[in-house]
């Protein structure tokens, strides 16, 4: 089966100063994918690119089927109705589903008479997220959807998106900064740093390939120990998230890594070995 998107040696620059960098990932067909970084890492950048919204400066993106892209600032027209938004998506796109929208939007409570400009955030954003289903995409990107959200909404619209990823097995991509919101939707975890991918893989399997270590001598005792070392912190007591199943330690404690450790440790090292393709494939 083809991937719903794969980007090889993509790079993207600005003036003098590269948004992304050699940027290569796959994400097989029917996947949640959660892009992960800090601020400036690319992923706007990233999803624009996907989205066809901005060419790339090298390297290549190929998206199968029909994208559509909601972005994080829900451009929609303040002074237009629900109904007028929904008319508006028709005479702009050939394949627009309307009934679709209109029942997704009712079963939602969200009322085809009110302008958008008095709606809530949360409604707003089940708003824009219908335009873009509507449009029967085989890809939908979606850049923060849970920004400036209260967490009722931020369940409501995730809860939303994943009714719609089960019954028609549409491929999504996704950014946040909040792991939780990620966490209980997402299989699949890209993360990227300074505009590189740093991480690319099925959550489980990543999860299933780290460790927490909690009390170890040090990084070197844990390498010695048949791990290698992604991360260190010492606030308190010393943890060490590694990779690959260490030996038995009696001076410390061992876990498995959860997604919050795994992202976290990533983040506080950036030199840490990249992951890529459609399984954990470790390299340096």
């Amino acid at each position: 089966m083809k991937p719903a998107l794969r980007t090889d040696g993509l790079g993207v620059r600005y003036h003098r100063s590269w948004a992304l960098r050699d940027c290569s990932l796959s994400v097989p067909a029917g996947r949640v994918a959660a892009l992960v970084g800090p601020n400036g890492a690319g992923k706007t950048t990233l999803m624009q690119a996907v989205a066809g919204l901005l060419k790339p400066t090298c390297g290549s993106v190929t998206a199968h089927g029909e994208v559509a892209f909601v972005a994080q600032d829900r451009p929609l027209t303040e002074r237009f109705t629900v109904a007028e938004m929904l008319a508006f998506g028709r005479r702009v796109n050939a394949r627009f589903d309307d009934r679709a929208a209109r029942d997704r939007l009712g079963r939602l409570g969200v009322p085809l008479d009110r302008k958008v400009g008095v709606l809530s955030d949360g409604q707003r954003a089940q708003v824009t997220i219908a335009l873009a289903l509507a449009r029967r995409p085989d890809l939908l990107v979606l850049d923060e959807p849970l920004a400036n959200l209260d967490p009722l909404a931020r369940h409501d619209v995730m809860r939303s998106i994943m009714v719609e990823v089960a019954e028609r097995e549409v491929t999504v991509l996704l950014s946040s900064h909040v792991v939780a919101d990620i966490e209980e939707t997402c299989d699949w975890l890209i993360m990227l740093n300074d505009g590189q991918v740093q991480v690319s893989g099925d959550i489980e399997e990543l999860l299933a390939h780290h460790y927490i270590l909690t009390g170890a001598d040090g990084p070197a005792g844990a390498t010695a120990a048949g791990a290698e070392v992604v991360s260190a912190s010492h606030a308190g007591t010393s943890a060490l998230l590694v990779r690959g199943e260490p030996a038995p330690d009696p001076r410390g404690r061992t876990r498995r890594a959860g997604l919050a450790d795994l992202v976290m440790g990533y983040l506080r090292s950036f030199e840490a070995a990249a992951l890529s393709g459609p399984g954990p494939v470790f390299r340096r």
